[in-house]
């Protein structure tokens, strides 16, 4: 994928004023038509997919860089802004609305009269990014948020933020069209301001053979499965602690059986095609991938994928360490944006005074 990322954001409770929204709707709205305008609908795609751009975003319309919010109402906010008209739109939501995304891929294709290829397409990519930020990234946080935004080429960027309960923080995944592949390393540009130390990343290319296994474990009969299972259970957590400096989850007994019975009988010809398969969840997938490193050998990848610490500016306008190109490349976007859109003066003033406390003396 040409660029993703995940940024990690504390979890703030209440809902944002409706003064505030109706204003981040406008705002946001005419930033997003002057990049349409100026750069092309693949663009806006491209800077919404650009973790670093969503955060400066999120801030220039009217929120802290902290806030879990500048994912789910600068979603929302853009989501009632944008217009078929705009060539831009936007499927899912927070909570219920996510679970509408397929229904909205399907009438906005009708909308933009893509083909039936670029519909499923389009429905691939949001089923299968969630799967995966769920269940074969399990990195603690669990999705409560989803969306994919479609122009209307049929290009998109899938953005969704998932909650960790117990630490009071949320982490936003980026994605965007061109992957060649939704299980191998799929967050190329990822980012965070939280690294956690108890993750099974199976996207991870050090995870390969591992999943891998998991798949021929699937096809082949389900039943022996349970032998293997009985057999990592008798061993217990000591032997897997015993031969790894990582981590330990706790296996799972609760495993699906009927989902992997299902799978069996499609006999998935890869990793994508058997996580694909309704009820294959984040304990199945724990669970064949405990019994591929412990009975078989592989290698599974037990590091947090964040590779580096980010913020565009805290409150107290010092920033912390960022990748300075794809910073700046952000503020001029966003500095043309704001010049260019049809807002009155003293709302580019306020949104470029907010821009230009991300930019360091």
């Amino acid at each position: 994928m040409e660029r993703s990322g995940i940024a990690n954001l504390p979890l703030h409770g209440g809902h944002a004023p409706r003064w505030l929204f109706d204003r981040m709707v406008k705002l946001s709205g005419e930033i997003i038509r002057v990049i349409s305008l100026e750069f092309g609908v693949d663009e806006v795609i491209r800077r919404l997919a650009d973790p670093y751009w969503f955060q400066a975003f999120s801030c220039v319309i009217g929120f802290d860089w902290h806030s879990s919010g500048t994912t789910t109402v600068t979603l929302g906010s853009l989501k009632q802004a944008l217009s078929p008209e705009d060539g831009v739109l936007i499927a899912g939501g927070k909570g219920k609305a996510s679970r509408s995304a397929l229904e909205e891929i399907e009438r906005i294709g009708d909308t933009f009269n893509l083909n039936t290829q670029q519909v499923e397409m389009l429905k691939k990519a949001s089923r299968l990014s969630a799967k995966v930020d769920n269940a074969v990234l399990q990195d603690g946080y669990s999705l409560y948020h989803h969306v994919i935004v479609i122009t209307e080429k049929g290009t998109w960027t899938v953005i969704q933020q998932g909650m960790n309960a117990n630490a009071k923080y949320a982490r936003r995944y980026h994605w965007i069209y061109g992957i060649k592949s939704f299980v191998n390393e799929p967050h190329q540009g990822i980012i965070g301001d939280r690294i956690e130390n108890r993750v099974m990343d199976l996207t991870s290319r050090i995870s390969e053979e591992t999943r891998k296994v998991s798949v021929d474990l699937v096809k082949d009969n389900p039943r022996n499965l349970r032998s293997m299972v009985a057999e990592v259970k008798n061993a217990g957590q000591k032997t897997l602690h015993d031969f790894t400096e990582y981590p330990v989850l706790t296996m799972p007994w609760k495993i699906n059986w009927k989902a992997l019975f299902k799978a069996y009988e499609i006999q998935p010809k890869n990793y994508e095609e058997l996580i694909s398969v309704n009820g294959i969840g984040p304990s199945t997938v724990r669970a064949l991938a405990y019994i591929s490193e412990i009975i078989y050998g592989t290698e599974l990848s037990w590091k947090d994928p964040v590779k580096y610490s980010f913020a565009l500016g805290g409150k107290d306008g010092v920033p912390k360490p960022v990748d300075r190109i794809a910073y700046d490349n952000s503020i001029e976007i966003l500095q043309l944006s704001i010049e260019e859109a049809a807002l009155g003066e003293k709302e580019k003033l306020m949104m470029l005074k907010r821009l230009r406390r991300f930019v360091p003396p």
